[in-house]
């Protein structure tokens, strides 16, 4: 009789499905303005966005936690734009920064040792029906095991389902 496996992990994916069409879900990825709605887990705030949307460019999001709590200061994410298909499909880097950019060791902001100094991460906007969009967040497995399950222990789905949360009501 044949052995049953686990299925084999090789990504990370978040998925939402929002009633707003791909235009107005793109805006809010693309906009600081709108951006700063949503970004960051519930209870934490965005002071922060850049965005230059271009291939090659960057962009420096920050956010800040609740007050009195260990997330009571501001992080920042950053990352290089490597395609854009507006409305569709965007492709950056991201890691952990300074206010300026520069990556900084992730375990700065407490993430464990092994986790990535910097991932890919492929975001679509896909039309399911007229004025509904499924949203994905694909992040690949990095070549270390050590650094994926780092990623899968990192709190991040949790996260991003979270920030999530606030999008749908920021696109209300």
């Amino acid at each position: 009789m044949p052995s049953q496996t686990e299925p084999k992990i090789d990504e990370i994916v978040i998925t939402r499905v929002f009633d707003s069409p791909p235009e107005r879900v793109w805006q809010a990825w693309t906009n600081p303005e709108m951006v700063k709605r949503w970004w960051g887990p519930e209870g934490f705030t965005a002071p922060s966005i850049k965005i230059d949307l271009r291939v090659g460019g960057q962009y420096v999001w920050s956010m800040r936690g609740p007050a009195g709590t260990q997330w009571d200061r501001e992080m920042f994410n950053a990352g290089v734009y490597k395609e854009i298909v507006p409305n569709e499909k965007l492709v950056v880097t991201q890691y952990m920064s300074d206010a300026d950019g520069h990556m900084i060791d992730a375990s700065e902001y407490g993430q464990h040792p092994d986790f990535p100094d910097e991932m890919k991460i492929t975001v679509l906007f896909e039309e399911i029906e007229r004025g509904r969009t499924r949203l994905s967040i694909v992040y690949p497995k990095p070549e270390s095991e050590a650094q994926f399950q780092a990623m899968l222990k990192s709190g991040m789905t949790e996260g991003w389902n979270s920030s999530l949360n606030k999008l749908a009501e920021a696109l209300r």
